[in-house]
């Protein structure tokens, strides 16, 4: 009998077309080849892999789901995978893709004027260029209508003032997506890294998502041409609308995640000599590994069919948080409960599910904590808000 593929036990691959295989392919090569060998001396040394952002670029990922200005078209299931795969070597590396991707080239290219679309993400896609996404604030958190960052009309140009907190990719980012109240409703300006007044601090001491640069940003009266506002959206819409694409490839994201660990506890388990036999012989392993299966493949199932929605212009915001609560939450189980099968082995970045499990204490939390998400739902089974 055929033995089928562990990490894939319903043949979910079966089911993606043979361009959807093909990127697959490429990008879990070059993780492979490229990235897993660096990635536990990034996060020990708590940097980003800035060595790889070429590759990453000439193997289309950065703004990947866009048309045109250099990008690659690619369909949503395929930037769903693209997600899975660079994840299953680490959130840091799936995080600087969904900021740069998601978060900063798809407002430019939804809201912003044909001159900012040409000026930016052309060198964005080519890497030449790094974004960050300036939305959160210390005193906001799940309440982004809560922001004390502001921009104020000065004759033709506008004053920015405030600051933002927990931003990836802010310290490397030649441009920041910064959202700001201004008399006119929440806007979105494009902030240059060496405009005076404008300025960044990293976040030190993490214990999550250390292979990824996280900052803190500053503006200080940045004086910036009208030219700079994202003119073609006002409100909260604009920032939600793209943590909306943001949430869908972290939906994907963490599948690979939990791939990976469950991987390395069943190579470990076959190996491991415990009373004279393999711990994988043991039932309260193999019950443990397959629960680990079963929560794979009901996330994999999910986030296609999230993917095949969003290719037909019909997922709902509903459906996104359905999908990050539940395939983070499967993750991050996954990751505690195979760092725990390694034993004291599990304790160390020799092994990857102990970074996993740390990164995924991020990911919970970022983009919509797991409560939100709770009661995203909660209000849509109801039709009351409960925050």
């Amino acid at each position: 009998m055929a033995k089928l593929n562990p990490l894939d036990l319903f043949n979910v691959r079966s089911l993606l077309s043979e361009e959807e295989q093909m990127v697959q392919d490429s990008v879990a090569h070059w993780v492979d080849e490229r990235a897993m060998p660096l990635i536990a001396e990034c996060f020990n040394e708590s940097r980003f892999p800035t060595e790889l952002i070429a590759e990453i670029a000439d193997l289309g990922l950065l703004g990947s789901s866009l048309e045109g200005y250099g990008c690659a078209g690619l369909n949503a299931v395929s930037y769903g995978l693209i997600c899975q795969e660079l994840e299953r070597c680490d959130s840091g590396l799936r995080s600087f893709v969904s900021v740069q991707s998601s978060l900063c080239m798809y407002p430019i290219y939804s809201f912003g004027t044909d001159e900012q679309k040409q000026r930016w993400l052309p060198e964005m896609a080519a890497g030449r260029v790094i974004g960050c996404f300036g939305l959160t604030e210390p005193q906001g958190g799940s309440d982004p209508a809560n922001m004390n960052t502001h921009a104020k009309k000065d004759g033709d140009d506008w004053l920015l003032n405030g600051a933002k907190m927990w931003i990836t990719n802010g310290s490397v980012a030649d441009i920041a997506i910064v959202w700001a109240k201004t008399s006119d409703g929440i806007q979105g300006f494009l902030v240059e890294k060496d405009m005076p007044g404008f300025v960044t601090q990293d976040i030190h001491g993490k214990m999550s998502l250390r292979a990824s640069t996280t900052s803190e940003l500053y503006f200080d009266n940045v004086r910036l041409p009208d030219s700079s506002r994202l003119p073609g959206v006002k409100g909260l819409k604009g920032p939600l609308s793209c943590l909306t694409q943001a949430r869908f490839g972290i939906s994907w994201g963490p599948i690979g995640c939990a791939q990976d660990c469950l991987d390395t506890v069943i190579k470990y388990t076959e190996e491991r000599m415990l009373f004279g036999r393999p711990l994988a012989a043991n039932q309260a392993i193999q019950l443990r590994l397959a629960d680990m299966a079963r929560r794979i493949t009901t996330a994999q199932l999910l986030a296609l069919q999230l993917g095949r929605l969003k290719d037909a212009g019909k997922m709902e915001h509903t459906q996104v948080n359905l999908a990050k609560w539940n395939n983070v939450r499967m993750a991050l189980d996954i990751a505690r409960d195979a760092r725990d099968i390694l034993g004291g082995f599990g304790i160390t970045t020799e092994y990857s599910p102990i970074r996993h499990m740390l990164n995924l204490e991020s990911v919970i939390t970022y983009e919509g904590t797991e409560t939100i998400h709770q009661l995203a739902v909660g209000r849509e089974l109801t039709g009351i808000s409960a925050f």
